[in-house]
């Protein structure tokens, strides 16, 4: 019988990291020498909680798009993590949007990982976490989830970053988790999804979170795509434009 290790515990993240992370004091910026925007490392500190790594993406280091409104990306940064947060998964780092020596945009706590682990490396052995996170990039409509966006944390979690590229109205699933296509959505995910949907109107719920985030057609358009989820209780099929991401690591 094939082993398969105990899902590790995912971190508690306190009220007063994210106060941190949203007004600690930003430091030691490094850019990063690879990707299409402006991308960089920093520290963020205060005087309770210490020091902690930060991943910050001005929106001043946007590069603009054919398809997604300029200046946006940063906002979907943090869309992702909030639906994240609803859907009960916590893939995504704790992130906020702040100012920053370059102008507002977002900023993601960073995740000590192991650099070898992917999509590709971790599918077999966390194929229930990828379950999950391919509802989630179904949901968020991501258009660029490459293997090396799946991340394998120091403490055995797994962890999603790079969403920039999300919640367009119009389909744009690129991505390389087509494993599951054609698949039943576990039932777990389905009963989060479905309570992420009643609570989705109510006063504080994720549809009221979104809407300074996301146009309109964007929240309908999200809404629309946990409905079919729920409805149709499986994964869909690649479509007829390019659904892989490129590169694909």
């Amino acid at each position: 019988m094939e082993h398969r290790p105990q899902q590790a515990q995912r971190p508690k993240f306190s009220a007063e990291l994210m106060d941190m992370l949203a007004q600690g004091r930003m430091a030691d910026y490094h850019l990063v020498p690879t990707g299409s925007n402006y991308v960089f490392y920093a520290t963020v500190s205060d005087g309770a909680q210490g020091q902690r790594r930060v991943v910050y993406k001005p929106q001043s280091g946007e590069a603009p798009l054919w398809d997604f409104p300029t200046g946006t990306l940063y906002l979907r940064e943090y869309a992702a993590y909030l639906l994240s947060e609803a859907m009960g998964c916590d893939f995504v780092p704790p992130t906020v949007i702040r100012e920053g020596v370059h102008g507002i945009g977002s900023v993601q706590l960073f995740v000590e990982s192991d650099p070898a682990a992917n999509f590709f490396t971790l599918r077999d052995v966390h194929r229930e976490q990828m379950l999950q996170l391919c509802a989630f990039d179904v949901i968020a409509n991501n258009a660029d989830r490459k293997a090396s966006h799946c991340l394998l944390g120091r403490e055995g979690c797994i962890w999603a970053i790079d969403h920039g590229i999300t919640f367009h109205s119009e389909p744009k699933l690129r991505t390389v988790i087509w494993d599951f296509a054609g698949d039943r959505v576990p039932e777990p995910a389905l009963k989060d999804l479905s309570h992420l949907m009643e609570q989705f109107s109510e006063p504080g719920g994720l549809g009221e979170q979104l809407a300074p985030l996301l146009s309109a057609s964007e929240v309908e358009a999200l809404c629309r795509r946990a409905q079919d989820l729920l409805q149709n209780g499986r994964f869909p099929f690649p479509g007829p434009r390019r659904s892989v991401p490129w590169p694909l690591v």
